[in-house]
């Protein structure tokens, strides 16, 4: 994967900065501080992947690129893990996820001002959209120019936007009739082969639509093949295989490395700043089990997960939507809806679906089963769907524990507390009625829905004051100046767009910080 020799530090050696990740938090922040030199060393938990050897296009060959040690789910509406929201190995959860990449609208930061819920974000669209610019610029990203909804762009999307998928054909004609603008979706995919110095030349998308299982070309700008590779030709070192059980302190309750596991053997790493990049589950999990960084009290407190219904229609045309890039068409119509009845707002977007999962889908979603299940999938060229992601509103009962269950490296299971409440309710049925309008107007009969939530949001949220934050607006501990948490984890809120295009914003810290 990596051309370069990488280089090796000494585990007795203290290095500058430790990144315990190697996702959308901790590869960019790898880069960007490998490239201001200084010494760093990257721990990761999973495998080091060779994507045109190891990404087959096979749904099973996917499994190992989800994170699938036992979470335990609570709540009214218990949470689906693994495939679902959370990955392993080198490049993190980009590996497998979808390259959708909108930017957050300006107002997505402010739902306390707005509408007296939620926090405002300690920090403005301004200070994201420099590095949005770049993030968009680097990673050879895929879009409208210009694109309808939000603030005018001072960089356009540097590629054109890729052939739209079948789903979104359908969906983008029946938006016309219906008055709902649509627009190509941005995507971290390449429309077009892609050069960039440190990293080199990468091939165009070919369309194939296995972004989950791992995008066996490049095309696909997960941390693998973009991030990580420019890291280490900086000088940063990356680790697999390492799985973090403990952070050290010193005297003083700075952080002064963490102990670690590598075949089978407990080690240790010095270092003299940290950044935790495990996600929304790991990070705080970490944090629990170490006794850090909590006086606040907020530490796997206000979990968030998207609302993401799907609504699926079958057409008389062939859509096959196993082809293309999952998301390839979006409307921001639904942002801010007029005749909302709820806080903050959605985007709808046309999705493609794999075999295997949409037909766990139908199982879970429609009860069916054995030759009932075998009948229906046998329409599965002819189904098309759309789905929204939407904001979800911190609550006091959703959060995250420490079980009394241990897994088999013995530490302390997560137990994640969810239900989702009356706004995202409110958002689920709003939404569900405009896309059910949608693909009766494309055509569509045996029109059904498919409750869900995606990505893990939450859990240690940065604010002005350490009395009801863990973090401030740079991602620092109030409490422990040298813990950094750069990831999903940080968000006050889940704001109405994909995580990863901001966790990376996030991640790209000016230099001098550190």
């Amino acid at each position: 994967m990596f051309d370069t020799e990488m280089r090796e530090y000494s585990r007795d050696e203290s290095v500058d900065a430790l990144v315990i990740g190697t996702g959308s938090g901790g590869a960019p922040l790898l880069a960007r501080l490998a490239g201001a030199g200084l010494s760093v060393v990257a721990l990761e938990a999973g495998q080091k992947w060779n994507p045109a050897r190891d990404f087959a296009t096979d749904e099973k060959a996917q499994d190992k690129l989800f994170w699938t040690d036992e979470r335990l789910s609570a709540g009214n509406d218990p949470l689906h893990f693994g495939n679902n929201n959370s990955g392993i190995g080198v490049g993190g959860s980009t590996l497998h996820y979808t390259a959708y990449t909108p930017r957050v609208q300006p107002d997505d930061l402010r739902l306390f001002s707005d509408f007296g819920v939620a926090r405002d974000w300690p920090l403005s669209y301004a200070d994201l959209e420099p590095y949005y610019d770049e993030l968009e610029t680097f990673l050879g990203v895929s879009g409208p120019n210009p694109y309808p909804w939000g603030p005018p762009r001072a960089c356009p999307y540097p590629l054109a936007p890729l052939p739209l998928n079948g789903a979104a054909q359908l969906m983008e004609r029946a938006c016309q009739t219906l008055g709902i603008r649509t627009s190509p979706a941005a995507n971290a995919a390449l429309s077009a082969p892609y050069f960039r110095k440190g990293i080199g030349w990468r091939a165009a998308c070919t369309n194939r639509g296995f972004c989950q299982a791992g995008c066996s070309t490049g095309a696909k700008a997960s941390m693998d093949v973009t991030y990580l590779p420019l890291a280490v030709q900086l000088g940063a070192e990356i680790r697999p295989e390492c799985f973090v059980i403990n952070l050290e302190t010193d005297a003083a309750g700075q952080i002064s490395g963490v102990v670690y596991v590598e075949d089978g053997i407990e080690k240790r790493q010095k270092c003299r700043n940290l950044f935790l990049c495990g996600g929304a589950i790991e990070t705080p999990r970490m944090l629990m089990m170490s006794g850090l960084a909590n006086g606040s009290g907020q530490v796997g407190k206000n979990f968030m997960a998207h609302t993401g219904m799907q609504v699926w229609g079958r057409f008389d045309e062939e859509i096959r939507p196993y082809k293309g890039i999952p998301g390839s068409l979006i409307s921001e119509d639904t942002h801010r809806p007029k005749d909302a009845d709820f806080a903050g707002g959605y985007l709808l977007q046309s999705i493609g679906v794999m075999p295997v999962t949409y037909a766990s889908q139908v199982a879970r979603g429609r009860g069916l089963w054995g030759a009932e299940l075998r009948e229906h999938l046998r329409g599965y060229n002819h189904t098309a769907g759309i789905n929204i992601l939407g904001d979800c509103l911190p609550y006091e009962g959703n959060f995250l524990e420490l079980s009394d269950e241990k897994d088999a490296r013995g530490l302390p299971k997560p137990r994640i507390h969810f239900s989702n409440g009356e706004n995202e309710k409110k958002m689920n049925a709003h939404a569900e009625t405009i896309m059910r309008q949608v693909w009766e107007a494309a055509g569509a009969r045996d029109i059904w829905k498919f409750d869900r939530n995606a990505h893990i949001i939450g859990t240690a949220r940065m604010g002005n004051s350490g009395d009801d934050a863990v973090v401030d607006a740079d991602g620092k501990s109030f409490e422990i100046p040298n813990l950094n948490l750069p990831d999903t984890s940080r968000f006050p809120s889940a704001l109405s767009a994909n995580p990863g295009h901001t966790i990376w914003a996030l991640s790209l810290p000016p230099p001098h910080l550190f």
